[in-house]
């Protein structure tokens, strides 16, 4: 007995020396709070994938209603406190700048790939581990989907259509996917530039949003469309053929003193001495304007003082010529690439050859209020306007939102020209590989590559459960027509069955998938490597 304490007596310095305790717990905890508040985040916008998917209502602080299916919309105008939470909003804002579609689906993915981390982190695995294995599984994994793509060219309009419409399909607006992507995919191809002929800058697209009438409404403009009415003051012409426009920074009234001043005068001669100044100042500005042959004006927002007054608006109108006033300064660039013309920011500069020419400017009735066309433009810029038409607010912004949708696809096909089936097939067919390539695998890497395929389940099993199938049927049906080699076999929502996906022209663009899965892994990685939160003032 005395020596066995005696033992123990000597044994325990030397352990103390060699073994210190850390506590784990707390690490293990953040670990998962972590997780846990990023899979709350990933199953709120799970309801709405696909084209059966539900719509959000979104009720902002300042009274404001969206209603949308957007992932990244929805994330965005969500109030998210919990770090971790955040780098889902980012990682769907990420998939939003990239590929433009796809923003639910790379949630719902990084989602359920925390979710089999969790049960890996139980199973004692180190976190290291985890997140080298789910990079190597995500590179294999985008070689697997470029290995299934079909390639595709640009003069394949009926493809490129039918992708833009797979994209609207899952949008509150899809009964109008007939018009929308047609009119997405030719919006894209006309400002592609011939000489970087794989961008596509979206920001030479511009939407013009009009309330009144319906989505049917909308439609193309080959030219400018402004939400404004001609200034109408002094009976000025409301539609101008043949027109020679100017683009105009400054301003048509009488001048100002640069430094606050006030002027007091004490008889009428002097008044009418002022007046007359003025009178001859605006006369002397418009007979520059009017001797280079221009006859419409459109006029830059001012904010030193009134761009244009009531006597600048009755001489321009004597002079016959028309007035668009206000423009927005960040419309500048658009409209003088569209027309091709410079802005003038000096009237001493105003010359015949910074104007642009146009067939036709002319003040249209829209609804209750007036817009203006620009048609018919001479060596027009590659650009081109949306107009889009809805019956309210809601409607017409999430037309918006969905175009912008189709737009962005449109432009992943033009950078990256392939294809690949939607409907859930190209998840299940990753699975099916990666799970085959696990078991080549040793150790663990295996065993976390075989959790990363089963995560990927997680897309066809959300499709058929919004579309009111059942979930665990439909996946096994899937697996098993992947297995007898039918790569292309997805989810049919409108039929409630697996068929031949392509067939039934359900595609997207390789560069949605790809990133989708690059994306979420990058992001899953990151969440894993946290294992603890340092709070500072």
């Amino acid at each position: 007995m005395a020596a066995a304490t005696a033992a123990a007596t000597a044994a325990q310095p030397r352990s103390s020396k060699t073994e210190s305790y850390v506590d784990n717990k707390r690490k293990e905890d953040i670990r998962q709070a972590n997780i846990k508040a990023a899979r709350a985040v990933a199953d709120a916008v799970r309801t709405s994938l696909g084209p059966k998917g539900m719509d959000k209502m979104i009720s902002t602080a300042n009274g404001e209603v969206i209603i949308t299916n957007d992932g990244a919309t929805i994330l965005n105008k969500m109030e998210v406190l919990q770090p971790a939470a955040k780098m889902l909003v980012d990682l769907s804002k990420s998939q939003d700048a990239a590929a433009g579609d796809g923003t639910t689906t790379v949630v719902v993915i990084a989602g359920a790939l925390l979710k089999q981390c969790l049960l890996l982190l139980t199973n004692g695995i180190h976190p290291t581990v985890i997140s080298d294995s789910l990079h190597k599984a995500s590179t294999k994994a985008v070689d697997v989907l470029t290995a299934m793509a079909v390639p595709l060219e640009l003069s394949d309009r009926e493809s490129l259509i039918k992708s833009a419409s797979t994209s609207l399909n899952s949008k509150v607006v899809s009964q109008y996917s007939t018009l929308l992507a047609p009119l997405a995919v030719d919006s894209v191809l006309s400002v592609v530039d011939p000489a970087k002929p794989d961008m596509v800058d979206l920001r030479d697209i511009k939407i013009v949003k009009k309330l009144g009438g319906t989505v049917d409404d909308t439609e193309l403009v080959k030219g400018l469309v402004f939400d404004k009415k001609a200034s109408h003051a002094a009976g000025g012409p409301t539609r101008m053929e043949n027109a020679k426009i100017a683009v105009i920074q400054f301003q048509i009234s009488p001048p100002k003193t640069d430094i606050e001043q006030s002027i007091v005068v004490s008889d009428y001669t002097q008044m009418d001495r002022i007046l007359k100044e003025e009178r001859n100042y605006i006369l002397g500005m418009i007979k520059k304007i009017k001797a280079t042959g221009c006859n419409v004006l459109l006029i830059q927002k001012s904010i030193l003082r009134d761009a244009v007054t009531d006597l600048s608006l009755h001489y321009l109108a004597k002079a016959k010529i028309m007035v668009i006033k206000d423009v927005e300064r960040d419309d500048i660039e658009f409209i003088t690439k569209t027309l091709n013309c410079f802005p003038i920011a000096n009237i001493e500069h105003f010359r015949a050859e910074k104007l642009g020419h146009a067939a036709l400017v002319e003040e249209v009735s829209l609804g209750d209020g007036k817009i203006v066309k620009v048609t018919g433009i001479k060596d027009m810029g590659r650009t081109t306007t949306v107009l889009i038409r809805g019956s309210n607010q809601l409607v017409i912004d999430e037309a918006e939102r969905s175009l912008h949708d189709a737009l962005c696809v449109v432009r992943c096909l033009v950078s990256k020209r392939f294809l690949i089936a939607g409907g859930g097939a190209p998840e299940i067919e990753l699975s099916r590989q990666l799970g085959a390539w696990s078991k080549v695998l040793h150790g663990m890497e295996g065993y976390c590559v075989r959790s990363f395929a089963e995560a990927l389940e997680v897309v066809p099993y959300t499709l058929a459960e919004n579309a009111g199938l059942n979930p665990i049927a439909i996946v096994t049906e899937l697996r098993n027509r992947h297995a007898q080699g039918e790569i292309n076999a997805g989810i049919n929502v409108r039929k409630g069955q697996i068929t031949n996906i392509l067939e039934e022209n359900v595609v997207q663009p390789l560069l949605v998938s790809t990133s989708a899965i690059t994306l979420a892994t990058e992001c899953v990685r990151m969440i894993l490597k946290i294992d603890d939160i340092v709070n500072v003032r």
